[in-house]
């Protein structure tokens, strides 16, 4: 009941400034609805009517525009990367209540939900929640945080009807966007304020969405002037945990932001948004420390901004200028941290010749932070501030007729963890034939590490005076701790693909790719200590591991007719370590397949249905430290929508529907494991 009075509240709120300050009339706002409509159609690649069918198909599947592989606008099918686009329609007819979800629908992203709030989430292996190979960018702002190399899924909470589209790159992608875009780039990109003008208030709830809800108001400021904002918040009920728990594990989460983009001139424009939010997940967690399950309260807050100009310069050349601002406040068992990060970005497009396009850049970004020491987890020194200046560039040389082009470039990086790092590579893609797309590419990334890796010591298990573990008549306490020579992790990475039409309603894409991985972590014991009147070992961090990956990734898409459309994904990896895995976190499944039908069966009536597999992987066990085999499932989701009125729409969504609940990760963290259970949820959205 609290969440809802929030909510309206807010809602309210919103709603009323927004009137308060709206110039647009009533008319206006139904143009931009139309608008707004026709673009969605238009990326959704439903045709709108048969005898259209098949030019608007195939124009789609081949021209769809994407901006994360070589930072600026090309289609998809010209771009030299493993490439997949979920767009926002895909995200609305999936159900999908957040990010991590959402991404189950790409192939090669490996996605494990952990409990009600956290999830494990990676791209070409070595998941775990503190997966440290996927970069991760919220319209350019970067969420990969310096404490573990990884992001906090939970507070990467975004308005899923503002999503215009999410990008996934699986590769390397360090030559434009630096270190730690080792095995994958995932870009959420969110709609232009022009694309969401009127109001929008959606509501629900269920099983396990107890509560949610929405409310964004968009209106013209000026003459080329658009602004929108909005307030969100829900309350998500726990997870059954495979132990008895006696604490709650239920997650609730508030959010606002605004967003304002104006075209300045005929050759500028400047976008600003921010946004703030506060989250109460908790936890059930089975420590050393206690015989019984202990529940912890995690409390997680932040607020950034993000601003970007652009310059056009001429019809071949323009720059832009961003800048962010970061700052986020998390307090849970082990860890209670405060972080502030600047970014500056700086990058110019030009081409040279007929021939030749330049893409250069320049950044700095500024980090600091303060960590509490707790009695489970000591960082030295407790506050740090960090530094990362990087400069790119990248040429595009258009050969054979622009049947082939081939990109050469390279990041160069200084961090103060590691020093300089270049990130070089070269790819190319090759058109023999109309609608025939063969490409392969050939880079270096690096993930510099952690704060975790270079200054903290932090007690993982305590072994009491003669028992089963320990013979001895003192007790023993294991640390990691971290090591201030570590060093950065290498990645040398081979990709060839192949992308091509069946026919006008057919595509199909293939990347096959392999991974050569140096300098990986592990840990070394030290000599035992007495220390406080137990023994001390440390697993001190190193660098003495090493090991590849190799496998392919397929998806196809096929509109079987003009009301129903099949999208199929499959992945293959073998991941092969030398030394032990517990230091990478954990081995992914090897086949993992996304089946995905979205039917029309009359009009103003949409049903979908996806089904998901995935076979065995190997996680570790926070109570032992050792591997633990986590068996593999099928999972079934379905959605009906009903177009009530024309700006009212109702939706049921049944999630995991085979089983009544099914266990897809061990957290490393000492959460306790929870498996995902059946669920069911109403909405209600109403446009005006």
């Amino acid at each position: 009941m609290s969440l809802l009075i929030k909510i309206t509240s807010l809602s309210a709120m919103i709603t009323w400034l927004c009137l308060g300050t709206t110039g647009a009339s009533a008319a206006e706002n139904e143009q931009s609805n139309a608008v707004t409509d026709l673009k969605i159609e238009e990326l959704v690649k439903i045709p709108i009517s048969p005898a259209t069918k098949k030019d608007q198909i195939k124009s789609k599947m081949l021209n769809m525009k994407v901006s994360s592989v070589s930072k600026s606008s090309q289609s998809l099918s010209n771009s030299a990367a493993a490439v997949f686009v979920i767009d926002n329609e895909a995200i609305k007819r999936s159900g999908a209540t957040s990010v991590p979800e959402a991404l189950r629908m790409a192939p090669g992203i490996d996605v494990a939900r952990i409990n009600n709030s956290k999830w494990a989430v990676t791209a070409r292996g070595f998941n775990g929640r503190f997966a440290n190979k996927l970069l991760v960018l919220i319209d350019g702002r970067s969420v990969y945080t310096p404490d573990f190399s990884g992001v906090y899924w939970d507070t990467q909470d975004i308005m899923m009807e503002d999503v215009e589209r999410i990008e996934v790159i699986r590769g390397p992608g360090a030559t434009l966007w630096g270190a730690n875009a080792v095995n994958g780039v995932i870009n959420i990109i969110t709609k232009h304020s022009e694309d969401t003008q009127g109001g929008l208030l959606s509501a629900g709830g269920g099983t396990q969405e107890t509560g949610f809800g929405a409310l964004r108001y968009g209106t013209k400021l000026a003459k080329d002037t658009y602004a929108r904002v909005y307030g969100k918040g829900f309350s998500r009920d726990a997870f059954a945990t495979q132990k008895p728990a006696n604490g709650n594990g239920d997650w609730s989460q508030y959010q606002g932001g605004i967003r304002v983009d104006s075209n300045l001139s005929v050759q500028d424009s400047l976008m600003a948004q921010a946004n703030a939010y506060q989250g109460q997940p908790n936890q059930n967690l089975q420590t050393f420390a206690s015989p019984t399950p202990v529940n912890d309260q995690i409390n997680t807050s932040g607020w950034n901004f993000t601003s970007r100009y652009n310059h056009n310069i001429s019809s071949t050349a323009d720059y832009s200028l961003q800048f962010y601002y970061d700052h986020y406040q998390r307090d849970e068992y082990a860890i209670n941290n405060r972080r502030d990060t600047l970014d500056l970005d700086f990058q110019n497009n030009f081409a040279y010749g007929d021939y030749q396009n330049f893409i250069w850049g320049l950044g700095y970004r500024y980090s600091t932070d303060l960590l509490r020491n707790q009695p489970t987890a000591l960082f030295t020194p407790n506050a740090r501030n960090n530094q990362l200046f990087s400069a790119f560039v990248q040429d595009e040389i258009r050969l054979l007729d622009d049947a082939l082009l081939l990109t050469l470039g390279s990041k160069f990086e200084h961090n103060d963890f590691t020093g300089f790092q270049i990130q070089p590579s070269i790819s190319a893609i090759w058109t023999p034939v109309a609608g025939h797309k063969i490409w392969g590419s050939i880079s270096r990334a690096v993930r510099t590490p952690s704060r975790a890796e270079h200054n903290s010591k932090i007690l993982v298990q305590q072994y009491p005076a003669l028992t089963g573990d320990n013979s001895y008549n003192i007790p023993i306490n294991l640390y990691l701790q971290g090591n201030s020579a570590y060093r950065a992790e290498h990645e040398l990475s081979y990709q060839l693909g192949y992308r091509f039409m069946f026919s006008n309603n057919t595509s199909w894409d293939i990347t096959a790719f392999y991974n050569d991985y140096d300098s990986l972590r592990i840990g070394a014991l030290t000599i035992p200590e007495f220390t406080n009147g137990a023994i001390e070992v440390s697993e001190v961090f190193n660098n003495r591991s090493r090991g590849h990956t190799l496998g392919f990734e397929t998806s196809g898409v096929w509109q079987m007719t003009d009301w129903w459309r099949w999208d199929l994904s499959y992945s293959y990896l073998h991941t092969r370590l030398i030394n032990d895995f517990r230091f990478q976190n954990a081995i992914s499944p090897s086949h993992t397949a996304s089946l995905r039908a979205a039917i029309n069966p009359m009009d103003k009536v949409s049903v979908d249905f996806w089904l998901r597999s995935s076979t065995q992987a190997l996680a570790i066990n926070p109570y032992s430290s050792h591997e633990q085999k986590v068996g593999g499932y099928i999972s079934l989701d379905a959605r009906i929508a009903w177009q009530l009125l024309k700006q009212v729409e109702i939706s049921i969504t049944g999630q995991n529907l085979l089983q009544n609940q099914h266990l897809e990760y061990y957290d490393e963290s000492y959460a306790l494991p929870s498996g995902v259970p059946r669920s069911v949820y109403g909405k209600i959205s109403w446009h005006f």
